[in-house]
C-alpha cells in the first residue's frame, strides 16, 4: 500500500527543503518506498479533517491503510523500523542510531529553532539585538559538542542511518546564518547528506511544489 504524506501547499521556506516533510520524503526515498503527497493550505491544516490526523494542526502526517501518524521523527522511525536502509542490523548499532535520532530532535534542534523563531518573531523588539547573540552562543555550544564527537568521521556512527538523516535536516535549518560554517567538519557532514541520491530526489519533489509543478512521489 502506498503511503500518503502531507506537506505545505505554500511552504514558508520557499522550497529550500527546510519544512519537516522533507525528513519524511528523504526517509521514503532512502528505503525505496513510493509515496503520495497531499498538499495543504494553512487554513486546511487547522480544519477538523486534518486535526484528526495531527492534533496540533501541522505537517507532516503519514497515512498507510488504517495507520495514521504525525511528528516527523516518529514517522521516520516508523519507516526505518519497517524497511531496510536506515537502521543497522546489529542490535547495538541500531540502538546507537536511534539514540542519535533522539539527540537530533531533543538536544540539537531546540536551540536552533529558538534562534530561528527569534529572527522571525522578535526582530522588531528593542531587546532583539542583545538577545540574539545569547541564542547564537547556545547554538554554538551544541555545534561545538557535535563537531567534537563527529571529528573526521563521515557519519555519526559508522554507516549512514536515520540518526544522520534527522541530524542533517536539523543542521540545515542554519542555512544562511553563517554558524554552521564555523565548524568545517559539520558543514562537510551536511554536504555529504545533501549529496545522497535519495536526498536529491526528495529535494526535487519539494522544490517542484514551490515552482508550481506537481510533486511526483516515488
Amino acid at each position: 500500500m502506498t503511503p500518503t504524506i502531507t506537506a505545505f501547499a505554500r511552504s514558508p521556506d520557499r522550497g529550500r527543503g527546510l519544512a519537516r516533510d522533507m525528513r519524511v520524503r528523504w526517509a521514503l526515498e532512502e528505503v525505496g518506498r513510493p509515496y503520495d503527497v497531499r498538499l495543504l493550505s494553512f487554513s486546511e491544516m487547522k480544519e477538523p479533517a486534518h486535526r484528526r490526523l495531527h492534533p496540533f494542526g501541522q505537517i507532516p502526517t503519514y497515512e498507510a491503510g488504517d495507520l495514521a501518524l504525525f511528528e516527523s521523527g516518529a514517522i521516520v522511525f516508523h519507516i526505518a523500523e519497517r524497511h531496510a536502509g536506515l537502521l543497522p542490523d546489529d542490535a547495538n548499532a541500531r540502538a546507537r542510531a536511534i539514540t542519535w535520532m533522539f539527540a537530533a530532535l531533543s538536544t540539537v534542534e531546540p536551540p536552533i529553532v529558538d534562534r530561528s523563531m527569534a529572527m522571525v518573531l522578535e526582530r522588531d523588539k528593542a531587546w532583539h539585538a542583545e538577545r540574539l547573540p545569547i541564542l547564537e552562543d547556545r547554538v554554538r555550544v551544541r555545534l561545538g559538542e557535535l563537531s567534537n564527537r563527529l571529528g573526521d568521521a563521515a557519519w555519526l556512527d559508522a554507516a549512514f542511518s536515520a540518526g544522520d538523516l534527522l541530524m542533517v535536516t536539523v543542521l540545515r535549518r542554519l542555512t544562511g546564518s553563517g554558524l554552521l560554517e564555523e565548524y568545517p567538519n559539520l558543514a562537510a557532514y551536511v554536504a555529504r547528506g545533501e549529496a545522497r541520491p535519495a536526498y536529491q530526489r526528495a529535494f526535487a519533489d519539494q522544490w517542484a511544489v514551490f515552482t508550481g509543478q506537481s510533486p511526483t512521489g516515488r
